[in-house]
């Protein structure tokens, strides 16, 4: 049976445009805290990011849980991986993060975690929607969903990103700028990085409900890149608004894409034989780091676009480091979802490991050129069933041996 709400990624659209909008939310959370009732009595933790709508949409969601009889846990504004963290650690039965990533500040989304920090089966998400068409039924007065806030929410996760390394870095002496692009992130990266000893210049550290991802972050690190060369930093960090996706910068100013990190931090683990399997990246990762992976002698692996695909083939081959372009990289030894900040930890912890400069480190991977065009069509097609395209792809690969690929999706 097909999805008719859910995506790859939860739920996400424009807002005030249906789907998201307050009543339909208001029935999602109902709906949501129908289906977590009927596996006994529990809790959903939920978060969000910085756009102005997470409140009206925090307001549906914690109305709807308490119709159904839920308790509620409110955090305020955290990453997306702290709520799968603090949903896990905390014992709760769901996790809800309010939050479109790295789109506009018009957007808006809700994605929900298992009580585990995995992302909903798809067997939950059917049941969910199974139950979009009925009318809201309240429980009795007595047996309303509570709800509470979390007041130390981000010293938990603070703690648990400085905990994730092997060993806790010491990043005294080293200038790091910080991009929060305004989102999520604004409170908890820079405090992670300084209470590990580093010199931090924040900037997109001021939120204001419609600057998240406003020229800033991970989408958009040419600031940070000119900080970086401004202020003489060792490096800089962009994470995106829900703090999932990490961009960094190296010494020299030049982007490191989420391509080049995974490569860093897949060669440190195998240099010190903690690599469990290979690496897992998606159908458009480059083909530069899978001929760089393939030198290494590391086993490598495409999954259909998604952190939830990449989390997926991770799991069926019991691999624990995978990731995409965007700078979505899950280390499942430390996560169950992408995590920004834990993320830029392991590159630094690579840099530390065999002193060497990020730019240094990035020189030993050679991106290959790549474009992507968009074309508009009528219908669409499985164009592997259009000889033609077949045909015209065979050839395009044929001619450059080995050296090149082409991708149509």
């Amino acid at each position: 049976m097909a999805r008719k709400y859910f995506g790859t990624d939860g739920i996400r659209g424009k807002v005030g445009d249906f789907p998201i909008t307050p009543d339909f939310v208001l029935k999602l959370g109902w709906a949501a805290g129908r289906v977590l009732a009927e596996e006994g009595e529990g809790k959903v933790i939920i978060g969000k990011d910085t756009r102005i709508s997470g409140y009206m949409f925090e307001s549906a969601l914690e109305a709807g849980l308490s119709a159904a009889g839920i308790d509620v846990v409110l955090t305020g504004p955290m990453p997306t991986p702290a709520i799968a963290y603090l949903t896990r650690t905390f014992n709760g039965q769901a996790g809800i993060v309010i939050s479109a990533s790295h789109n506009p500040f018009y957007d808006n989304g809700i994605k929900f975690f298992a009580g585990d920090g995995t992302k909903l089966s798809d067997e939950v998400e059917l049941k969910i929607e199974a139950l979009l068409g009925s009318e809201i039924d309240v429980v009795d007065s007595q047996s309303l969903g509570k709800v509470t806030r979390m007041d130390d929410a981000a010293g938990r996760y603070i703690e648990y990103c400085k905990g994730s390394t092997s060993q806790q870095l010491d990043l005294r002496g080293m200038k790091i700028v910080i991009d929060a692009g305004h989102g999520a992130t604004y409170q908890v990266g820079p405090a992670v990085f300084r209470e590990l000893g580093a010199d931090v210049i924040a900037m997109g550290t001021s939120p204001d409900g419609v600057n998240i991802n406003e020229g800033a972050g991970s989408t958009k690190p040419e600031g940070m890149a000119a900080r970086v060369k401004e202020t003489g930093a060792d490096l800089g960090i962009a994470f995106d608004g829900d703090g999932d996706r990490v961009i960094m910068v190296d010494d020299k100013g030049e982007i490191v894409d989420g391509d080049q990190l995974l490569f860093i931090i897949a060669m440190d683990r195998h240099a010190r034989g903690i690599l469990k399997g290979g690496v897992v990246g998606t159908l458009m990762t480059n083909l530069g780091m899978e001929k760089a992976l393939e030198v290494a002698g590391i086993p490598f692996a495409r999954a259909n676009v998604g952190d939830r695909y990449v989390n997926e083939l991770l799991v069926a081959n019991d691999w624990q480091l995978g990731g995409e372009s965007s700078g979505h990289i899950i280390c499942r030894d430390a996560s169950t979802t992408g995590d920004g900040i834990v993320a830029a930890l392991k590159v630094l912890k690579a840099m530390q490991t065999s002193g060497r400069s990020l730019s240094e480190l990035v020189g030993a991977i050679t991106l290959y050129p790549q474009i992507m065009i968009n074309v508009r069509v009528q219908n669409k097609r499985d164009t592997d069933t259009i000889p033609g395209i077949v045909e015209a792809v065979r050839k395009a690969e044929e001619d450059m041996a080995g050296k090149g690929r082409v991708l149509l999706r």
